[in-house]
């Protein structure tokens, strides 16, 4: 085992055991380690001690409103693609306690926890959900207004990122140009190969821990492969292929497949159809659940609300999670202002795809595919978009 500082830059391989090696370091630094594990029939993010704990030789068939895992003979330890979970729910929490007050006395102390994180390096993330994250940023890190608890989170972030060489039928990225290659926001990039990884260090913090490792450099023609692999996955999804079941050949990466979604000038379109028959179309579909914007990596709307305890002298405010999908949501003093399913159906994608990019200069859509495959109904925004285009997706 070597013990040496990688420069930023730097291509290595590494056989493939030697990732428990890179947990191994990161948890020695003080990091809590997440990962991909199974758990309800899904690949989620969780705590990850041991490689093997990961779902190696998995692979996921999605579409609009299913996901399933099987084995397959030939898969690697990265071929499933994104599951429920993104870092959105460590980063920006479901459920945050902002104020904690209690009666001492006959009088009313206030306390704000503490900014302060345990470190996070979460290891498997993939281009679209790096995305995610930076869109993130400019909602909690820019303008006036700063969110210390993010910052703090943010700051003491690790980020192990995988390139994909596997398509979802319901992945996007390559009509949103956040993937499928990793591009940025990394501390160190994964390409499998057959046999190997190759790591590209972005940092010099992931320089370090990959340095611990059994390492060798990358010859031209590895480092050619690591870029030319995701590269060749966008152009397959970019035929809008019909999505076959997963295949389990080869290094298991089956044939790409995914949707499409026309983004030429998609803020207007969406603006100038706000009275579009599609809205009501869908709107009868639509079950107001809100699965959508749970696993949405960039959904960022919160309620506050005051938690006492039963003498009513310890109270708690908290920030959680909302939906623009509950009648909740848009309460005023004069009611609810959208009543209607298709109303906040339609609130929900054209803030997403269109006022969005006023807000923040940027789409909040990475293209992950997850509203799609986990509605309950199949609703499939690419659809929907299409439809208003007036082209059949």
């Amino acid at each position: 085992m070597r013990s040496s500082k990688l420069p930023v830059g730097s291509y290595v391989r590494i056989e493939k055991p030697q990732l428990q090696t890179i947990v191994d370091q990161l948890r020695c630094r003080g990091y809590r380690t997440l990962g991909p594990r199974l758990a309800d029939a899904a690949v989620v993010l969780d705590d990850l001690d041991s490689i093997q704990q990961m779902p190696i030789g998995y692979l996921d068939e999605q579409d609009g409103g299913k996901y399933r895992l099987q084995l397959a003979e030939g898969a690697g330890y990265f071929d499933y693609v994104v599951g429920p979970h993104s870092l959105k729910s460590y980063l920006f929490p479901p459920r945050e306690t902002l104020l904690r007050c209690a009666e001492v006395e006959g009088q009313w102390q206030m306390e704000t926890p503490p900014a302060a994180a345990q470190p996070l390096a979460v290891i498997g993330i993939r281009s679209c959900d790096l995305h995610a994250i930076e869109v993130q940023d400019r909602v909690f890190l820019s303008g006036p207004y700063v969110d210390p608890n993010y910052a703090a989170r943010r700051s003491a972030l690790f980020v192990l990122a995988v390139n994909c060489r596997r398509a979802a039928a319901t992945c996007f990225c390559h009509s949103m140009k956040t993937g499928p290659a990793v591009r940025a926001g990394y501390d160190l990039a994964l390409t499998e190969l057959t046999d190997e990884f190759a790591i590209e260090v972005g940092t010099e913090i992931g320089g370090q821990v990959v340095g611990h490792c059994d390492w060798a450099p990358c010859t031209m023609e590895e480092i050619n492969q690591t870029r030319e692999q995701p590269e060749h996955l966008r152009r397959q999804m970019q035929r809008r292929q019909a999505a076959p079941p997963p295949a389990a050949s080869g290094e298991g990466n089956g044939r790409p497949r995914g949707r499409y979604l026309d983004t030429a000038e998609i803020h207007d379109l969406l603006m100038r159809n706000l009275e579009h028959d599609r809205w009501e179309t869908v709107g009868h579909r639509c079950l107001a659940c809100g699965n959508c914007t749970m696993v949405c990596p960039t959904c960022f709307c919160s309620d506050v609300e005051e938690v006492s305890d039963l003498l009513g002298r310890n109270v708690r405010r908290e920030r959680i999670w909302a939906s623009c999908f509950t009648a909740e949501h848009s309460y005023m003093n004069s009611g609810t202002v959208r009543k209607a399913i298709a109303a906040r159906y339609r609130q929900w994608l054209t803030h997403k795809l269109a006022t969005w990019i006023d807000q923040f200069g940027v789409s909040g859509c990475t293209g992950c595919g997850r509203c799609i495959t986990w509605c309950p109904v199949g609703i499939d925004l690419t659809e929907e978009v299409a439809a208003i285009r007036g082209v059949e997706a």
